[in-house]
């Protein structure tokens, strides 16, 4: 899991020196007063299926203004309850459907157990066709890659695009980016069986508590009924008989992905929306380092970098990511960004 090797330059008589690095333009934040007060204590948005363009995807949708809709999309072992909180932020500007992803969540995989990310993008990109407006597009993680793609790939879909740490190719083997180390185990053929047991024994609460220990920069800001609820679903996935395969194969094929010519960064530099890129500088699963690489990449996007944050921002720092995602939804409405 390594981006680009870093490179090296051999000085010699007579060659120019390289400029310096451009620091990328900084995002503009929405004015607080004018975001609502977010309820620490609220609860997901009620969820349904919902069939369009042909996908039947579970969603959780936020009331708001006719005629504007934001789109949300988790990541890997994510669902659509990822977003409850930046969803009702921003709920005075756009209304809000927060997908799962075709065998995540609650909703049922697809006909052909296809869980590449070309496969999900598909998916997704039916899905917003289907619905027949171009949307504010959100996605953290896979689901930044996913909606990255779905950018590229049909820009009349996406007004603006939000990336939220996005799975950029990040091949590190670095222990820290796992929630717990019997997941290498878990992939070999002798010692894999009793890891898979280990790990499938353990109590939903116990996985929640690892899961925010991997993806927050400060796991002390989690609370106990964001705990609470995140442990309820993991019990609730378990008894779906698709939930496993739908993370392991995701998972697998995403890494396979990221080593295949034609990258996501060549699908980053044909993205035409405006785009925000956000990220936390204590993520463990995607480095930061990263961040700048993917800004340069995708034309004309800007950055919000917060300190002490990790990979789900819009988990950890709701009230930040969802100023700035306002701050690009005034700034692009005004003609400013």
């Amino acid at each position: 899991m390594s981006s680009a090797a870093h490179a090296f330059v051999r000085p010699f008589v007579g060659r120019t020196a390289p400029p310096a690095p451009v620091a990328p333009e900084v995002a503009p934040l929405a004015d607080p007063a004018t975001m609502p007060r977010r309820d620490p204590l609220g609860r997901p948005w009620p969820g349904r299926e919902v069939t369009s363009g042909g996908v039947t995807l579970h969603v959780r949708e936020t009331p708001g203004p006719d005629g504007v809709a934001a789109v949300y999309v988790h990541g890997l072992a994510g669902s659509a309850t990822n977003w409850t909180d930046v969803a009702g932020l921003l709920g005075t500007r756009a209304e809000g459907v927060a997908v799962d992803l075709p065998g995540f969540g609650l909703s049922r995989p697809l006909a052909s157990r296809d869980y590449s990310p070309a496969g999900h993008a598909d998916a997704l990109l039916c899905f917003l066709a289907g619905r027949g407006r171009p949307v504010h597009l959100l996605g953290n993680s896979f689901g930044g890659a996913v909606a990255m793609t779905v950018a590229a790939r049909r820009p009349e879909l996406v007004r603006t695009l939000t990336l939220i740490s996005p799975a950029v190719p990040d091949l590190r083997p670095d222990p820290r980016r796992l929630s717990d180390p019997r997941m290498v185990l878990a992939m070999m053929p002798v010692l894999g069986r009793w890891a898979r047991a280990e790990l499938a024994a353990q109590s939903p609460r116990t996985r929640a508590d690892q899961v925010v220990r991997l993806c927050f920069g400060n796991p002390s800001l989690a609370t106990e009924h964001r705990l609470a609820e995140t442990a309820a679903e993991f019990e609730a996935r378990a008894r779906l008989e698709w939930a496993r395969e739908a993370v392991e194969l995701t998972g697998k094929a995403m890494i396979a992905s990221w080593l295949r010519k034609g990258s996501l960064w060549s699908t980053a530099a044909r993205v035409k929306a405006p785009t925000l890129v956000v990220w936390g500088d204590r993520d463990r699963l995607v480095a930061p380092r990263l961040a700048r690489r993917t800004v340069a990449t995708v034309p004309g996007s800007r950055l919000l970098m917060l300190p002490g944050v990790g990979h789900v921002a819009q988990i950890e720092a709701p009230d930040e990511v969802a100023r700035a995602v306002a701050g690009m939804w005034d700034a692009v409405a005004a003609g400013r960004w």
